[in-house]
């Protein structure tokens, strides 16, 4: 089974000036060795290796000083590339004035918000954060990183209490809903209002394990990504193929899940 017109929605992107160092740090971070340098044009590449054909970019704000240059440049680039890229922007809880932020990033024609508890060193059910997603709820969508056994600031339990505080905030999880903790977000997250995404996970998971995991959640619930620059979408694609689901789930899984999530009617053809 072959697809095409794939959506990945979790792809990071950098200035071409610091992407290689940005990559590098993410790389000594985790402790994989990558084989992109962060570009846009590499992400591209990657994606006609395997039939993606659409990607939600982003960067992350590990300092509030930073949000708006991030956010203008993600902006600029889907301007430049309207029909292949769907931009997230980004916030930081100790950034003054999200609320006009917030506002700024619609302008940009920016779809939705990534936030990553663990480099922004926040709890993810702080003060802070939980005033970021009031102001988010029933506006934009939020890509948020998820899970990570070294920290406490992601973890899925506070995912589970941010959702039932604002049952109206659409929020896709990442990796599965908890880097390494993937069981433990199963337990918290598998009845909640949440979407979540592949991303980083199935290489550690196994097919066996990840089919399970997206059975238990629903394709319904979940979005393909890669978590570009650590891993390419070619063996993404072909361990999900190799899973046998329907074409149903595959179509939700690798495009229409995402198209909802961005608030994107598709035209038919």
């Amino acid at each position: 089974m072959s697809f095409n017109n794939i959506i990945n929605f979790h792809a990071h992107i950098y200035p071409e000036n610091i992407a290689e160092r940005a990559t590098q740090s993410v790389s000594d971070g985790y402790g994989i060795k990558m084989d992109y340098n962060g570009t846009l044009e590499q992400l591209i590449e990657d994606g006609k290796k395997s039939g993606v054909t659409q990607f939600a970019v982003q960067s992350v704000a590990v300092t509030p000083k930073t949000v708006q240059s991030i956010n203008n440049f993600i902006a600029k680039k889907c301007s430049e590339n309207p029909d292949i890229l769907f931009g997230l922007g980004t916030l930081h809880p100790d950034m003054e004035n999200p609320e006009e932020e917030i506002e700024r990033c619609i302008s940009l024609g920016l779809k939705g918000i990534k936030l990553h508890p663990d480099s922004q060193r926040f709890l993810m059910d702080s003060d802070k954060a939980m005033r970021l997603y009031e102001m988010l709820e029933g506006r934009l969508p939020i890509l948020m990183h998820c899970g990570d056994y070294r920290f406490q600031y992601s973890r899925p339990e506070r995912l589970a209490k941010v959702l039932d505080a604002f049952p109206k905030l659409t929020v896709i999880a990442a990796h599965f809903g908890g880097w390494s903790l993937w069981d433990l977000a199963l337990q918290y997250l598998e009845n909640k209002n949440c979407y979540l995404d592949t991303s980083s996970s199935m290489m550690y998971l196994g097919q066996r394990r990840s089919k399970e995991l997206i059975k238990a959640y629903g394709a319904e619930r979940m979005l393909f990504g890669t978590d570009y620059p650590m891993w390419n979408s070619f063996d993404d694609i072909e361990m999900l193929e190799k899973m046998e689901l329907s074409q149903n789930e595959y179509e939700m899984i690798f495009r229409k899940n995402a198209l909802k999530v961005l608030n994107i009617e598709e035209e038919s053809k």
